[in-house]
């Protein structure tokens, strides 16, 4: 296959609150285009360019670590940019919200959740919100390039915790940035959209 940047669906003026202009042109134009390259580069030539990116993952991890973390992080950061919105009405569904409060206790428990738990990554990594085989959601954090994908779970939401996302604009308050995040910007109707 092919790993071309997708276009973004908002323009830096949508998310300012968020994220500068300047983050958006290196976390976008520079990282995210540098790992569609080399993901290209990596899988040329080989019987994994006419795969699809779950397959390419899953066999590649602790195989083959250009092709994997190339390709993961090119996945890793196209979900990252979907599920920014820029639609009026953000909100998560009633049914959505109340599957989130089932499982956390509430949606804002569940904010708390994930907030802790991507801050406490150590190092570069992502924090997940992830749909299990049985239907469950779960919050999980990984390292470095790794993805819900290669354990078999639905990847529902993804916050990069790498500092190239976050940086320039918030220094080293990663917490305020992940705060921010998940009251600004995720598009839960986009999230809701991923449920299997």
């Amino acid at each position: 296959m092919k790993f071309e940047l997708p276009e973004l669906k908002f323009l830096p003026e949508d998310i300012s609150d968020f994220m500068s202009e300047d983050t958006i042109f290196y976390h976008y134009e520079k990282h995210h285009r540098a790992y569609a390259n080399k993901a290209n580069e990596a899988v040329k030539n080989t019987p994994y360019e006419a795969l699809d990116i779950d397959l390419i993952l899953k066999d590649t991890y602790r195989k083959n670590s250009f092709i994997f973390n190339n390709v993961a992080q090119f996945y890793n950061h196209n979900l990252f940019w979907e599920i920014i919105g820029n639609s009026k009405d953000k909100s998560p569904s009633k049914e959505f919200k109340e599957k989130i409060s089932k499982k956390f206790g509430s949606f804002e428990k569940f904010k708390d959740e994930f907030c802790a738990l991507a801050a406490s990554q150590f190092g570069s990594g992502w924090c997940w919100l992830v749909q299990e085989k049985d239907g469950a959601l779960e919050i999980y954090k990984t390292s470095n390039a790794k993805n819900p994908l290669i354990y078999d779970q639905n990847p529902l939401m993804c916050c990069d915790v790498w500092e190239h996302a976050y940086y320039l604009d918030y220094q080293n308050d990663r917490l305020k940035y992940i705060k921010r995040f998940l009251d600004n910007v995720v598009d839960w109707k986009q999230v809701e959209k991923r449920m299997k």
